[in-house]
């Protein structure tokens, strides 16, 4: 007889989990609207390695940007998109990336933060793109 009552630690509610990757998407797909605006080209979107991920990897003037997105709802609890980008999640991103780098052979790099905060309605109250923010 299984146990219903007993949850895998990684296992989230779906209505949560669901809500999350949507509001994630809304933020990188407006992020990525933002910097091509900006006259960046995305080169990769969600690039994964077994160090971690990253949001957008992007390139202007053979500069490649590093790009994290943090998106969240006006009014939350956490603090602000851009606060939560700490230092351990600045460590993984920089990890991450000089990964990628290895592997790409580039030397220029930064690492920038979009930051986006949405009402109720997922529209876009503010948008901060923060360049070489760490």
């Amino acid at each position: 007889m299984k146990d219903d009552s007993i949850r895998r630690r990684d296992a989230a509610p779906t209505g949560r989990a669901d809500g999350r990757k949507r509001t994630g998407k809304l933020g990188e797909d407006a992020a990525c609207a933002h910097l091509e605006a900006a006259g960046l080209t995305i080169v990769e979107r969600n690039w994964r390695c077994r160090i971690g991920e990253i949001d957008i990897i992007a390139s202007r003037e053979g500069i490649l940007h590093f790009i994290e997105v943090r998106t969240r709802r006006a009014g939350g609890r956490f603090g602000t998109a851009a606060e939560s980008v700490d230092r351990r999640k600045q460590s993984k991103v920089t990890a991450a990336a000089q990964f990628y780098l290895r592997q790409a052979g580039v030397i220029q790099c930064r690492f920038d933060v979009v930051a986006i905060t949405l009402d109720s309605q997922d529209a876009i109250v503010e948008l901060n793109y923060l360049e070489s923010a760490f």
